[in-house]
């Protein structure tokens, strides 16, 4: 059918009502290169508009969740650079119909602007490692990947270096990989086990293919307790060859045969 599902909602009213968490900010994903979807109700019978938004809700476990916006501030439009060059060209301070108080500080420069809960990120990956190497390997790609922006985002937002970040839907591991390139630690969890494998081509950029199918090949088991001495990790690929010696080098897979498949 054409009409949404509610379970998303009902989900939302569970963790607050049930669980106990509180809803800290809704956030919304803008994927501006998302091809239509749903095909039978957008492109065929043409009755829906193509869903470009997915939502972000970020829960905490208390009303005063740990937060710094300052971490992800977003940069200065045009027009703000020069108000902050010459503020008295572009405003006077006064209080607005609004109720603002523009005061003379409005001109500071704070090194970026505070961003909105709308994240227009474009999903258009189409060269990483992870992707190069499943199709040199014969291996099925995560269907649902997302650009590591998503997650830097909320990791340089809610946590602090060494912090530890847990995903528990792991897919391809894009979680795990921007918390290494970050400097935090972090706990992965998938059941589907090729996909926990084959995650690991994330932290082999630049291994030779005779080591790159080693590893694979120890981690294809259920019980696998493999550790990977050096790993480079940076979500900018121009910084990528300058961090061999800053990454945390944390590179421990463990997968329990507990729900593997």
């Amino acid at each position: 059918m054409p009409s949404r599902s509610l379970y998303n909602f009902r989900v939302l009213l569970a963790f607050c009502d049930e669980i106990g968490f509180h809803l800290a900010e809704d956030f919304y994903w803008f994927n501006p290169a998302k091809l239509p979807s749903p095909i039978e109700w957008v492109n065929k019978r043409k009755i829906r508009a193509k869903d470009s938004v997915n939502t972000v809700w970020w829960f905490s476990k208390t009303a005063f969740p740990k937060a710094d916006v300052r971490k992800v501030l977003a940069p200065y439009s045009d027009r703000m650079k020069k108000l902050i060059e010459d503020p008295e060209s572009f405003y006077t301070p006064k209080k607005r119909p609004s109720g603002h108080d523009i005061s003379a500080g409005f001109g500071k420069d704070n090194g970026g602007a505070i961003p909105s809960n709308l994240l227009s990120i474009p999903n258009t990956d189409s060269n990483s490692s992870y992707l190069r190497l499943c199709k040199e390997l014969g291996l099925e790609r995560h269907p649902a990947r997302f650009p590591s922006e998503i997650p830097a985002f909320f990791i340089k937002m809610l946590t602090d270096e060494e912090d530890v970040v847990l995903d528990i839907f792991g897919g391809s591991n894009t979680t795990g990989f921007t918390a290494e390139a970050l400097k935090r630690k972090w706990l992965t969890f998938e059941m589907n086990l090729e996909y926990l494998a084959s995650s690991v081509f994330r932290f082999l950029e630049g291994h030779s293919s005779e080591t790159v199918k080693r590893v694979l090949g120890e981690l294809n088991n259920s019980h696998a307790n493999y550790f990977i001495g050096e790993t480079v990790c940076a979500l900018d690929p121009a910084k990528k060859a300058k961090s061999k010696d800053e990454s945390l080098g944390q590179g421990a897979l463990f997968i329990s045969g507990a729900g593997a498949r």
